[in-house]
Protein backbone atom coordinates (compact mmCIF):
# COMPACT_ATOMS: atom_id res chain seq x y z
CA UNK A 1 0.00 0.00 0.00
CA UNK A 2 0.93 3.37 -0.93
CA UNK A 3 0.72 6.53 1.37
CA UNK A 4 -0.25 9.56 -1.09
CA UNK A 5 0.42 12.44 1.71
CA UNK A 6 1.07 13.42 4.79
CA UNK A 7 0.11 16.22 7.42
CA UNK A 8 -0.20 17.35 10.56
CA UNK A 9 -1.07 20.00 13.15
CA UNK A 10 0.80 20.72 16.78
CA UNK A 11 -0.89 23.55 18.66
CA UNK A 12 1.21 27.28 18.86
CA UNK A 13 1.26 27.26 22.70
CA UNK A 14 4.46 25.68 24.50
CA UNK A 15 4.58 24.73 28.12
CA UNK A 16 8.28 24.83 29.38
CA UNK A 17 10.08 23.40 32.38
CA UNK A 18 9.93 25.93 34.65
CA UNK A 19 6.53 25.43 35.28
CA UNK A 20 6.40 22.79 37.02
CA UNK A 21 8.33 23.61 40.11
CA UNK A 22 5.69 24.75 41.19
CA UNK A 23 3.15 22.29 40.57
CA UNK A 24 4.99 19.69 41.39
CA UNK A 25 8.36 20.49 42.52
CA UNK A 26 10.36 19.16 39.58
CA UNK A 27 13.50 21.80 38.28
CA UNK A 28 13.92 22.17 35.03
CA UNK A 29 17.24 20.08 34.74
CA UNK A 30 15.42 17.65 36.56
CA UNK A 31 12.95 17.01 33.81
CA UNK A 32 15.20 17.71 30.87
CA UNK A 33 17.87 15.29 32.18
CA UNK A 34 15.57 12.42 32.69
CA UNK A 35 13.14 12.90 29.65
CA UNK A 36 14.46 15.25 26.73
CA UNK A 37 11.56 17.70 27.52
CA UNK A 38 12.30 21.04 27.54
CA UNK A 39 8.79 22.15 26.40
CA UNK A 40 5.23 21.07 25.76
CA UNK A 41 2.30 21.92 23.08
CA UNK A 42 -0.63 22.51 24.99
CA UNK A 43 -3.92 23.21 22.91
CA UNK A 44 -5.76 26.35 23.21
CA UNK A 45 -8.74 27.33 24.78
CA UNK A 46 -11.52 26.05 21.72
CA UNK A 47 -9.51 23.40 20.51
CA UNK A 48 -9.66 19.82 21.30
CA UNK A 49 -8.85 16.34 19.66
CA UNK A 50 -11.53 16.50 17.05
CA UNK A 51 -10.72 20.17 16.17
CA UNK A 52 -6.84 19.32 15.80
CA UNK A 53 -7.97 16.34 13.77
CA UNK A 54 -9.84 18.37 10.97
CA UNK A 55 -6.70 20.96 11.15
CA UNK A 56 -4.32 17.85 10.43
CA UNK A 57 -6.63 16.44 7.56
CA UNK A 58 -7.04 19.86 6.12
CA UNK A 59 -3.24 19.97 5.87
CA UNK A 60 -3.08 16.59 4.50
CA UNK A 61 -5.35 17.36 1.84
CA UNK A 62 -3.10 20.07 -0.17
CA UNK A 63 -1.12 17.44 -1.60
CA UNK A 64 -3.48 14.98 -2.12
CA UNK A 65 -3.97 13.65 -5.50
CA UNK A 66 -7.38 12.14 -5.82
CA UNK A 67 -10.80 13.65 -4.21
CA UNK A 68 -11.58 13.76 -0.82
CA UNK A 69 -14.44 11.87 -0.78
CA UNK A 70 -13.04 9.01 -3.03
CA UNK A 71 -11.88 7.97 0.87
CA UNK A 72 -13.60 4.46 1.47
CA UNK A 73 -12.31 3.84 4.98
CA UNK A 74 -11.81 6.37 7.72
CA UNK A 75 -9.97 5.38 11.06
CA UNK A 76 -9.80 7.77 13.92
CA UNK A 77 -6.68 6.84 16.46
CA UNK A 78 -5.37 7.58 20.00
CA UNK A 79 -6.95 7.42 22.98
CA UNK A 80 -6.78 10.49 24.79
CA UNK A 81 -11.09 10.74 23.30
CA UNK A 82 -12.89 14.11 23.10
CA UNK A 83 -16.08 12.30 22.79
CA UNK A 84 -16.33 8.64 22.57
CA UNK A 85 -19.48 8.71 20.71
CA UNK A 86 -18.98 10.94 18.59
CA UNK A 87 -15.87 10.32 17.08
CA UNK A 88 -12.45 11.99 15.49
CA UNK A 89 -13.32 9.64 12.54
CA UNK A 90 -17.22 10.34 12.06
CA UNK A 91 -16.45 14.50 12.79
CA UNK A 92 -13.39 13.98 9.69
CA UNK A 93 -16.58 12.50 7.52
CA UNK A 94 -18.58 14.90 8.42
CA UNK A 95 -16.43 17.64 8.01
CA UNK A 96 -15.62 16.74 4.58
CA UNK A 97 -18.78 14.92 3.31
CA UNK A 98 -16.84 12.02 2.72
CA UNK A 99 -20.38 10.11 2.12
CA UNK A 100 -18.82 6.65 1.11
CA UNK A 101 -16.80 5.36 3.58
CA UNK A 102 -16.48 3.03 6.37
CA UNK A 103 -15.68 4.97 9.94
CA UNK A 104 -14.45 3.61 12.93
CA UNK A 105 -12.23 4.48 15.98
CA UNK A 106 -9.09 2.09 17.24
CA UNK A 107 -7.20 2.61 20.29
CA UNK A 108 -4.47 0.60 21.82
CA UNK A 109 -2.42 2.99 23.48
CA UNK A 110 0.80 4.61 22.30
CA UNK A 111 0.79 2.12 19.35
CA UNK A 112 -2.89 3.00 18.11
CA UNK A 113 -1.65 4.99 14.86
CA UNK A 114 0.64 1.75 13.61
CA UNK A 115 -2.36 -0.38 14.47
CA UNK A 116 -4.20 1.40 12.11
CA UNK A 117 -1.95 1.18 9.61
CA UNK A 118 -2.29 -2.30 9.72
CA UNK A 119 -6.06 -2.12 9.99
CA UNK A 120 -5.69 -0.41 6.50
CA UNK A 121 -3.77 -3.10 5.15
CA UNK A 122 -6.10 -5.88 6.05
CA UNK A 123 -9.33 -3.75 4.92
CA UNK A 124 -7.18 -3.50 1.18
CA UNK A 125 -5.97 -7.07 1.23
CA UNK A 126 -9.26 -7.98 1.90
CA UNK A 127 -10.61 -5.96 -1.45
CA UNK A 128 -13.10 -3.87 1.26
CA UNK A 129 -11.39 -0.50 0.65
CA UNK A 130 -9.25 1.14 -2.17
CA UNK A 131 -8.59 4.65 -0.17
CA UNK A 132 -7.43 5.05 3.29
CA UNK A 133 -7.43 8.05 6.10
CA UNK A 134 -6.18 7.44 9.19
CA UNK A 135 -6.17 10.72 11.80
CA UNK A 136 -4.22 10.50 15.19
CA UNK A 137 -5.07 12.60 17.43
CA UNK A 138 -3.96 13.04 20.77
CA UNK A 139 -5.19 16.03 23.63
CA UNK A 140 -3.32 14.54 26.35
CA UNK A 141 -3.04 17.80 28.36
CA UNK A 142 -7.70 17.46 28.59
CA UNK A 143 -6.23 14.42 31.05
CA UNK A 144 -2.69 15.00 32.38
CA UNK A 145 -2.28 15.78 36.01
CA UNK A 146 0.29 18.34 36.02
CA UNK A 147 0.43 17.87 39.71
CA UNK A 148 1.63 14.08 39.48
CA UNK A 149 5.52 13.89 39.44
CA UNK A 150 5.62 10.69 38.02
CA UNK A 151 4.43 11.49 34.59
CA UNK A 152 2.47 14.99 34.83
CA UNK A 153 4.71 16.58 32.98
CA UNK A 154 5.20 14.77 29.84
CA UNK A 155 2.56 15.54 27.83
CA UNK A 156 2.12 17.37 25.00
CA UNK A 157 -0.86 17.76 22.25
CA UNK A 158 -0.59 16.81 18.34
CA UNK A 159 -2.54 15.41 15.47
CA UNK A 160 -1.55 13.62 12.26
CA UNK A 161 -3.03 12.46 8.98
CA UNK A 162 -2.24 10.30 6.54
CA UNK A 163 -4.11 9.31 3.13
CA UNK A 164 -3.71 6.09 1.91
CA UNK A 165 -4.29 3.78 -0.75
CA UNK A 166 -3.91 -0.01 -2.34
CA UNK A 167 -2.39 0.74 -5.35
CA UNK A 168 0.48 3.75 -6.58
CA UNK A 169 -1.62 6.92 -7.38
CA UNK A 170 1.69 9.17 -8.08
CA UNK A 171 4.88 9.17 -8.38
CA UNK A 172 5.30 10.96 -5.23
CA UNK A 173 3.67 8.63 -3.24
CA UNK A 174 5.49 6.45 0.09
CA UNK A 175 5.23 2.66 -0.09
CA UNK A 176 4.81 1.18 3.33
CA UNK A 177 6.94 -2.22 3.09
CA UNK A 178 5.88 -3.65 6.13
CA UNK A 179 3.47 -3.53 9.27
CA UNK A 180 3.36 -4.94 12.36
CA UNK A 181 1.49 -5.12 15.67
CA UNK A 182 1.87 -6.59 18.46
CA UNK A 183 -0.97 -6.68 22.21
CA UNK A 184 0.98 -6.91 24.95
CA UNK A 185 -1.25 -6.94 27.65
CA UNK A 186 0.80 -10.33 29.22
CA UNK A 187 4.12 -8.81 29.67
CA UNK A 188 4.93 -7.55 32.88
CA UNK A 189 3.11 -4.36 34.61
CA UNK A 190 0.96 -4.67 31.12
CA UNK A 191 -2.86 -2.80 31.60
CA UNK A 192 -1.41 -1.25 34.89
CA UNK A 193 1.72 0.25 33.53
CA UNK A 194 -0.07 3.08 32.18
CA UNK A 195 -3.47 4.01 32.39
CA UNK A 196 -6.05 7.05 31.80
CA UNK A 197 -9.42 6.95 34.01
CA UNK A 198 -10.83 10.66 33.70
CA UNK A 199 -12.91 10.79 37.31
CA UNK A 200 -10.32 9.48 38.92
CA UNK A 201 -6.48 10.52 38.25
CA UNK A 202 -6.12 11.53 34.66
CA UNK A 203 -3.17 9.89 32.65
CA UNK A 204 -0.79 8.23 35.31
CA UNK A 205 1.99 6.46 35.28
CA UNK A 206 1.76 3.80 38.22
CA UNK A 207 5.42 2.28 37.29
CA UNK A 208 7.79 4.27 34.90
CA UNK A 209 10.49 2.31 35.30
CA UNK A 210 8.56 -1.05 33.97
CA UNK A 211 7.27 1.10 30.94
CA UNK A 212 10.81 1.99 30.34
CA UNK A 213 12.09 -1.40 30.26
CA UNK A 214 9.62 -2.96 28.39
CA UNK A 215 9.54 -0.14 25.59
CA UNK A 216 13.56 -0.03 25.29
CA UNK A 217 12.69 -4.26 24.11
CA UNK A 218 9.75 -4.18 22.33
CA UNK A 219 10.54 -1.46 20.08
CA UNK A 220 13.49 -3.22 19.35
CA UNK A 221 12.50 -6.39 18.44
CA UNK A 222 9.22 -4.91 16.86
CA UNK A 223 11.25 -2.89 14.24
CA UNK A 224 13.44 -5.85 13.39
CA UNK A 225 10.54 -7.87 13.02
CA UNK A 226 9.35 -5.33 10.03
CA UNK A 227 13.07 -5.08 9.16
CA UNK A 228 13.20 -8.45 8.27
CA UNK A 229 9.46 -8.20 6.34
CA UNK A 230 10.06 -5.49 4.24
CA UNK A 231 13.05 -7.96 3.19
CA UNK A 232 16.01 -5.46 4.09
CA UNK A 233 18.40 -4.35 7.24
CA UNK A 234 18.96 -2.01 9.97
CA UNK A 235 21.80 -0.42 8.00
CA UNK A 236 19.80 0.61 5.11
CA UNK A 237 17.19 2.47 7.13
CA UNK A 238 18.16 5.91 6.49
CA UNK A 239 16.09 7.62 9.63
CA UNK A 240 13.61 6.07 12.39
CA UNK A 241 10.85 7.92 13.59
CA UNK A 242 10.33 6.56 17.37
CA UNK A 243 7.91 6.98 19.69
CA UNK A 244 8.15 10.30 21.50
CA UNK A 245 7.99 8.90 24.96
CA UNK A 246 11.34 9.67 26.41
CA UNK A 247 14.86 10.54 24.88
CA UNK A 248 16.39 8.20 27.26
CA UNK A 249 14.42 5.47 25.72
CA UNK A 250 15.07 6.35 21.91
CA UNK A 251 19.35 6.66 23.50
CA UNK A 252 18.98 3.21 24.52
CA UNK A 253 17.32 2.17 21.39
CA UNK A 254 19.94 3.68 19.32
CA UNK A 255 22.52 1.75 21.58
CA UNK A 256 21.14 -1.76 21.38
CA UNK A 257 20.68 -1.22 17.41
CA UNK A 258 24.14 -0.12 17.49
CA UNK A 259 22.95 2.78 15.69
CA UNK A 260 24.15 6.64 15.87
CA UNK A 261 21.62 8.93 17.54
CA UNK A 262 21.49 11.02 14.48
CA UNK A 263 19.57 8.38 12.60
CA UNK A 264 16.66 8.57 14.60
CA UNK A 265 14.06 11.64 14.50
CA UNK A 266 12.78 13.46 17.28
CA UNK A 267 10.98 16.53 18.27
CA UNK A 268 9.83 15.14 22.47
CA UNK A 269 12.69 18.42 23.10
CA UNK A 270 9.80 20.85 22.11
CA UNK A 271 6.34 18.89 21.71
CA UNK A 272 6.96 16.51 24.81
CA UNK A 273 5.13 12.95 24.68
CA UNK A 274 2.46 13.23 21.77
CA UNK A 275 1.08 10.08 21.99
CA UNK A 276 -0.11 7.40 19.52
CA UNK A 277 0.29 10.09 16.96
CA UNK A 278 4.01 11.27 17.83
CA UNK A 279 6.06 8.53 15.87
CA UNK A 280 3.67 9.92 12.37
CA UNK A 281 4.34 13.85 13.74
CA UNK A 282 7.44 14.08 13.92
CA UNK A 283 7.98 12.09 10.28
CA UNK A 284 5.23 14.44 8.66
CA UNK A 285 7.64 17.36 9.75
CA UNK A 286 10.57 15.70 8.98
CA UNK A 287 9.07 14.75 5.51
CA UNK A 288 11.90 16.94 3.64
CA UNK A 289 14.30 15.85 4.66
CA UNK A 290 13.86 12.39 3.15
CA UNK A 291 15.37 11.63 0.30
CA UNK A 292 13.73 9.44 -2.50
CA UNK A 293 14.69 6.17 -2.32
CA UNK A 294 15.31 6.32 1.08
CA UNK A 295 14.07 3.53 3.98
CA UNK A 296 12.59 5.12 7.21
CA UNK A 297 11.16 3.17 10.11
CA UNK A 298 8.64 3.85 12.70
CA UNK A 299 8.74 1.75 16.05
CA UNK A 300 6.34 2.48 19.42
CA UNK A 301 5.69 0.88 22.26
CA UNK A 302 2.25 1.94 24.52
CA UNK A 303 0.76 1.31 27.89
CA UNK A 304 -1.28 -1.62 27.85
CA UNK A 305 1.32 -2.73 26.64
CA UNK A 306 1.46 -2.91 23.04
CA UNK A 307 4.16 -2.64 20.15
CA UNK A 308 4.37 -1.73 16.69
CA UNK A 309 6.86 -1.07 13.99
CA UNK A 310 6.76 -0.19 9.49
CA UNK A 311 9.33 0.36 7.33
CA UNK A 312 8.58 2.51 4.34
CA UNK A 313 10.05 4.07 1.67
CA UNK A 314 9.94 7.52 0.15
Amino acid sequence: MYINSMGCYVPSTRIDNDHFLEVNGLTSDWILQRTGISTRSKCAVGENQHTMAVEAVDAAMQALPYPVTDVDLIIGAGYAVYDSVATTAHIVQQHWGISEAKAMYLTSACSSFLNALETVEAFFMAGKASKALIVCSEHNTYYSNESDPKSGHLWGDGAVAWFLSKERMAETDWEVLSVVTHGLGHVSKGPAGVRLRPREDGITMPDGRDVFINACRYMVSSLGEAVDMAGTTMEEIRYIAPHQANMRIVAQVAHQLSLPMDRFINNIQELGNTGSASAAIVLTQRKDDVRQGDLVGLTVFGGGYSSGAAIIRK
